[in-house]
């Protein structure tokens, strides 16, 4: 009788087993695709903002403070230039004519840059190129851009091993208080002419942590 007992209770426990691998299984299954899915629409979404904007990326020369103090220097001088030489807020340009007019303009770039270096009497001088960067989430105000690659205007100070500096170039989000400068309704209008709906709204919804959701718990 005992015996008997004991096999059934054994059985109900390997039952039991059985059915907690499987469900746990089943939820770690649901959680990769979840993640996956969300993972692949972010890219989607970084992707397709890229595509729409050029940003900008000024190198120091080191971590140094005088250094750190010439990119900022340069940066303003180059900024003044280009918004002296070409209206950055006219978006029905487009952005293949924003980059074309920086890539024939790059000489000019390094020189302000450069006339800037030997005002404040370092040996080192500048470069510019349009490249492909790789930037970090970056908030402007309510919006943030995921991290990913962009096309930028580089400009490299001597040795580029210090820390940078980067804006969006086009459209004008440089021509203002960076960190504000999306809270302008201005600002976010210029943003929807050149992305579509759902990457606009993805800018205003990011940053959020990853969120796997069951019919009974969540995951953050």
């Amino acid at each position: 009788m005992l015996r008997k007992m004991i096999r059934k209770q054994q059985k109900m426990l390997s039952f039991i087993n059985k059915w907690y691998k499987t469900i746990l299984l089943s939820c770690v299954f649901a959680l990769i695709l979840n993640y996956s899915a969300a993972a692949a629409h972010r890219m989607l979404m970084q992707q397709g903002i890229a595509e729409e904007v050029i940003r900008f990326h000024v190198l120091a020369n080191s971590d140094d403070e005088t250094d750190q103090q010439v990119k900022l220097k340069v940066r303003d001088a180059v900024l003044l230039w280009m918004e002296e030489t070409w209206d950055w807020g006219q978006t029905e340009a487009g952005r293949e004519k924003a980059k074309k007019y920086i890539c024939s303009h790059l000489d000019e770039i390094e020189a302000v840059a450069d006339e800037v270096l030997k005002d404040v009497g370092v040996s080192y001088r500048a470069s510019a190129s349009v490249e492909q960067c790789y930037f970090p989430d970056r908030t402007y105000g309510d919006c943030t851009f995921p991290a990913g690659w962009y096309e930028a205007l580089r400009i490299r100070l001597g040795e580029a091993k210090g820390h940078n500096w980067w804006c969006v170039l086009y459209p004008d989000l440089c021509y203002s208080d960076c960190l504000k400068a999306v809270s302008e309704e201005g600002k976010k209008e210029k943003l929807k002419e050149v992305l579509s709906v759902q990457e606009y709204e993805y800018l205003l919804d990011h940053p959020k942590k990853w969120r796997i959701s069951f019919r009974w718990f969540d995951i953050v």
